[in-house]
């Protein structure tokens, strides 16, 4: 009895001999794997900085690589998009609209002709004293508007028609209680032309208008204000051939308003007459 006794102890005292020496075993392999994982783990972080022949590194390697020319790549098409924007920007400015490429007749004649007849006839001693067109403004009057506001709106279209720009309504500046007018009611409509619209309109209005009015004789060769300044009044819109004669709410007549640069009178008219002015004889 005393032997098996003295060999179950040492069983039991062998055991967790044994099992010690295993754990021992077990926790040194877990922490060699720990060690090597971490070791595997570091390159990869770093983006390819361990050992040549691990393969880990060379994947992360690669994976640090593709970023990089990711972002590269990315940058490339930013860097890319600035000509697509400037030929944007180039299309936009071609679809722009744009002045008549052909100088209008009267611009041309003027700075060929008129101007050295003019500085030959007044012996101007300076270029910028040669007289010349500013602007012309065409106004009418529309006081049926008071009642019927679609009477001026259709003066409006028809004056746009005519000049080829948008027009302005005007309103009363002072009430007149016989007309029944009130200061600030929309009464009138006017454009204000210049540049290449003041040549072309004018060069119409000589050539093509005034000869469709009826016994037509010339126009006065008196309406100047003294300053250089011509005026003249039309009867009828109808002589323009942009307006439809169908289409129109009623006949009604229009003022022009040529302004120069001129000092006198006598300038003013010579100008306008090289310029195909029909003045009465």
């Amino acid at each position: 009895m005393a032997e098996e006794q003295k060999t179950g102890e040492q069983a039991a005292g062998a055991q967790p001999a044994e099992g010690g020496a295993g754990g021992q075993k077990a926790e040194k392999a877990a922490e060699r794997k720990a060690g090597e994982a971490r070791q595997g783990r570091q390159p990869g972080e770093g983006g390819g900085a361990g050992k040549p022949g691990a393969g880990k590194p060379g994947a992360g390697g690669k994976k640090g690589g593709g970023a990089g020319e990711a972002r590269q790549g990315g940058r490339q098409p930013a860097e890319g998009g600035q000509p697509a924007k400037g030929g944007g920007a180039k299309k936009a400015a071609e679809k722009e609209p744009k002045l008549p490429v052909k100088e209008p007749r009267l611009r041309v004649l003027y700075r060929e002709k008129i101007a050295k007849a003019l500085r030959e006839e007044f012996g101007y001693s300076s270029a910028q004293q040669i007289p010349r067109l500013e602007k012309i403004v065409v106004s009418m009057g529309v006081g049926e508007a008071i009642q019927n506001k679609k009477v001026l709106d259709a003066a409006v279209k028809e004056l746009a028609q005519i000049t080829g720009l948008k027009a302005v309504k005007t309103k009363a500046k002072k009430s007149i209680a016989n007309f029944k007018v009130r200061k600030g009611m929309e009464i009138g409509a006017m454009v204000t032309l210049r540049g290449y619209h003041m040549y072309e309109f004018l060069d119409r209005l000589t050539n093509v208008a005034l000869p469709r009015v009826k016994d037509f004789r010339g126009t006065n060769p008196n309406a100047f204000d003294g300053r250089g300044n011509y005026a003249m009044g039309l009867v009828e819109q109808i002589i323009f051939p942009e307006i439809d004669y169908d289409k129109i709410e009623r006949v009604s007549g229009m003022n022009i308003a040529i302004c120069t640069t001129a000092r006198t009178d006598r300038e003013a008219r010579s100008l306008l007459a090289q310029l195909g002015m029909p003045f009465r004889k």
